[in-house]
């Protein structure tokens, strides 16, 4: 068992709501990703991703579209979101996925992408557009270097498909709350619910759910039947805010972020 599905199984017995934070790597710029992940970590978050930069994020919505343009441009790599990744590693062991989408990790080499994400300290996987039926190679060199798979799910999925997802997950199933990107806000509320009650019938490991949530209010409102919330386009604006104003030390910066980021999981005070 990894890293990661210990720390969601040790919250869930306790009752507890998991948050986990999404970065793109090299984001706001490559010097700046390593501090935010560090403030946010200390702030209460209870896993991160980092987002592997690609020209062509399918699932995204625009902040973190410009987010991995804004990286790419400012010359990211893989080998630098490694480096980040085992940099950040050397001063926590809070759980650290890669999220991104495949073909970058197939021109990499899926067996040597593993071999060095996990020698870099990271648990676990998510790759949107590797669906589990044809994920039997990722799945099989994640688990030879100790990685977590993460599968995902989205209001339309069948019954049968949530459950073969959550038997594929190793890490834990993504529930996407919308039909939609990411950062295109929540919808409906009682369609939203429904969707999410249904899925905690059928997933029996930890159920985590993502995009458009930006608030404590979102997170409460999408927490009551799964195990944790994820945030990622609301964590790429207030660093884009904060880390784009002149005006701001570095040390205002990254207390700016934690403030944000305790407010998020807290609800004190709400996040702007």
């Amino acid at each position: 068992m990894t890293r990661l599905r210990r720390h969601l199984d040790s919250l869930r017995a306790r009752g507890e709501t998991a948050m986990g934070l999404f970065l793109t790597a090299g984001f706001p710029s490559p010097d700046a990703t390593l501090p935010i992940l560090q403030a946010v970590d200390a702030a209460g978050a209870d896993f991160l991703e980092l987002g592997m930069p690609f020209s062509d994020p399918v699932a995204e919505g625009l902040p973190i579209q410009q987010a991995s343009e804004r990286a790419l441009r400012q010359g990211a790599t893989m080998a630098h979101t490694f480096e980040t990744a085992a940099a950040f590693r050397k001063t926590s062991e809070t759980p650290l996925l890669l999220m991104g989408y495949a073909n970058p990790v197939f021109r990499y080499g899926v067996s040597d992408f593993c071999a060095d994400a996990a020698s870099s300290g990271v648990d676990g996987l998510i790759l949107p557009d590797v669906p589990p039926e044809e994920a039997e190679g990722v799945e099989a060199a994640a688990a030879e270097h100790g990685l977590s798979i993460t599968h995902l799910i989205a209001p339309n999925t069948a019954d049968a498909r949530v459950r073969l997802v959550d038997a594929r997950s190793t890490g834990f199933v993504y529930a996407v709350s919308v039909t939609g990107l990411t950062g295109s806000g929540l919808g409906d509320a009682d369609a939203t619910d429904a969707y999410l009650a249904r899925a905690r019938a059928l997933v029996s490991g930890p159920l985590l759910v993502g995009f458009g949530i930006s608030s404590h209010a979102d997170a409460l409102r999408v927490t009551r039947h799964t195990d944790g919330f994820i945030v990622g386009s609301a964590l790429i604006r207030q660093a884009a805010r904060l880390w784009d104003d002149p005006a701001l030390s570095d040390s205002d910066r990254r207390d700016g972020i934690a403030a944000w980021a305790r407010a998020l999981k807290t609800g004190s005070p709400d996040p702007s």
